[in-house]
């Protein structure tokens, strides 16, 4: 029990993003400086009413010190990482908390899920023809056709990749990781909810990351580059693009561009971007584009948004299913939510 205590106790303060000293600086006035490097050591379990400080502390439920963990990540990949590195440990942690609670859920319900790449076997990756003809395999393979897919999420979940919302600091856009060697895993960062069209670049972008294998002379810039052009050849396939724009054009209006946005859920500067890999527009004019969006404010805050539903209902619907067929009580339901009882009663919906 220690040693399960230990390592808990370990990931609750790297999910909360303190050091050891700073916990004991929290607690110094109840709990020993000694006992808190103790207890990470396991060599000895706090008693329940420092229990209760250390979860009020860390933010979590009691039980969740004695919840064995069964995840193990492998290497993560990010997008974009101009973070601290005690803020990717609790990125880290968080992603593990996160998919430990669904592969839970899931066992209760005895749902077995197993990934198959759809693009294995693809040659490896150096060239944007190369991205291209693997986003057209793969829209061909999910049968997808060439419509705007409306929820990114909501499709790889469907896939069998795990999609997990995270809350972290401005600088993290997503990553991408194994767990348990067999289970693909995709989380993005929550604080980018206002930014739908931002969440399903990023979703495709580590999508090409699990799914494509890379030349190995290519540089990280060039991989990252090949990335975000598999995430447009998926939002806006060059047939689509050229439907839309035609085939070549001297200038692009922003109206037109926000009207694609808001329909296909691809920013206006992903589209430009496009245009000009798929030959629509030239350089020059992709160049002036650009520049007319940061002299205006529209490079971060577009003057056109999209307003899709982005976001996968799945984990919390399983959560439901078994406390509905009685799998679980209501108590291990808020804590499978990582809520308390009172917070999760509160927002259920019951029949009178």
């Amino acid at each position: 029990m220690s040693s399960i205590f230990s390592e808990r106790f370990k990931s609750a303060r790297l999910l909360s993003g303190l050091s050891l000293q700073e916990v004991a600086d929290s607690l110094e006035k109840n709990v020993t400086r000694q006992a808190i490097y103790r207890y990470e050591k396991g060599e000895v379990l706090p008693d329940s009413k420092t229990l209760d400080e250390l979860s009020k502390l860390f933010n979590v439920r009691s039980d969740f010190f004695f919840r064995e963990a069964k995840v193990e990540i492998g290497t993560v990949e990010y997008r974009k990482l101009k973070i601290s590195a005690k803020e990717e440990s609790r990125i880290q942690e968080q992603t593990k908390d996160y998919l430990s609670r669904y592969l839970e859920i899931e066992e209760i319900l005895g749902i077995k899920t197993e990934f198959v790449n759809p693009l294995n076997g693809f040659p490896k990756v150096s060239s944007y023809a190369n991205v291209n003809a693997a986003a057209e395999l793969l829209r061909d393979k999910w049968n997808l056709g060439l419509i705007a897919i409306s929820n990114i999420a909501e499709l790889l979940e469907d896939k069998h990749i795990k999609i997990l919302k995270l809350n972290a600091d401005a600088g993290f856009d997503g990553l991408q990781t194994m767990a348990n060697q067999t289970i693909p895993v995709i989380a993005y960062n929550e604080r980018q909810m206002n930014k739908k069209d931002r969440i399903r670049f990023t979703l495709l972008h580590e999508l090409a990351h699990l799914l494509l294998s890379f030349d190995e002379n290519l540089t990280h810039k060039d991989i990252e580059t090949l990335c975000h052009q598999f995430a447009g050849a998926m939002l806006l396939p060059e047939k689509v693009i050229k439907e839309e724009l035609g085939a070549f054009r001297h200038r692009l209006s922003v109206n037109e561009l926000g009207n694609i946005k808001k329909q296909y859920g691809i920013s206006m500067q992903a589209i430009v971007l496009r245009a000009n890999v798929c030959g629509i527009v030239n350089t020059n004019f992709t160049k002036q584009f650009f520049t007319i969006m940061k002299d205006n404010g529209w490079k971060i805050d577009e003057p056109v948004d999209f307003e899709g539903h982005e976001e996968s209902g799945r984990f919390e619907q399983l959560v439901y299913r078994a406390l509905s067929e009685e799998l679980i009580s209501i108590s291990k339901a808020a804590a499978l939510k990582n809520m308390s009882l009172a917070a999760f009663k509160q927002q259920m919906i019951s029949f009178s």
